[in-house]
């Protein structure tokens, strides 16, 4: 299988990440546009993902071992995403007890539209939230200057909001209403 071509110069690091960026767009938001069916959980064959993408198991496997939010996982001969996903899968997560305390990185520019309506979605299946704040700093950052928000998981649960915790360490949630989220 050839290895996916760079510019002279390139640095192993961006190509990884690049790799990962292509990963994800396969196994979370257009598998379809690389020829993948995702099955009902969001898994496909890795020999699959290595046909689609035109890269080696080995490059695959580093991506997976080296990315520092933990995308992917591998089971045995197939991969899927750990969450993320805007297209429809069932992950299959059981339902957790969360921290009291949970963390949302955003930007400026949609504090307002957030405080007043909460936290959705938006094209994904759940809210993203991460278990301290040096995470939800660097998700923030991704879209500039980054806005730090408290969500109060403890009284959300007990009030009977579901979360779920994904492989990679990020709770899910359908919603955090506004009453639920201060900002850090």
């Amino acid at each position: 299988m050839d290895a996916l071509w760079f510019p002279e110069g390139q640095m192993e690091d961006e190509r990884m990440i690049h790799l990962s960026k292509r990963m994800s767009k396969a196994l979370r938001h257009q598998p379809e546009r690389v020829g993948l069916t995702l099955d009902a959980a969001g898994w496909v064959p890795v020999a699959d993902l290595l046909s689609a993408l035109g890269v080696s198991e080995a490059d695959l496997r580093e991506v997976v071992e080296r990315n520092d939010k933990k995308r992917f996982t591998i089971d045995g001969d197939r991969i899927r995403a750990n969450q993320g996903h805007s297209v429809e899968v069932e992950l299959g997560l059981p339902v957790a007890t969360p921290p009291d305390q949970l963390f949302h990185g955003t930007v400026a520019q949609y504090l307002d539209d957030i405080m007043r309506d909460g936290l959705r979605p938006m094209s994904r299946h759940d809210v993203h939230l991460s278990p301290d704040r040096e995470t939800a700093r660097r998700v923030g950052s991704r879209r500039g200057r980054p806005v730090i928000l408290t969500v109060d998981a403890g009284k959300m649960h007990a009030d009977g909001h579901e979360f779920r915790l994904s492989a990679n360490g990020v709770w899910l949630t359908q919603h955090v209403p506004a009453r639920y989220l201060e900002t850090a």
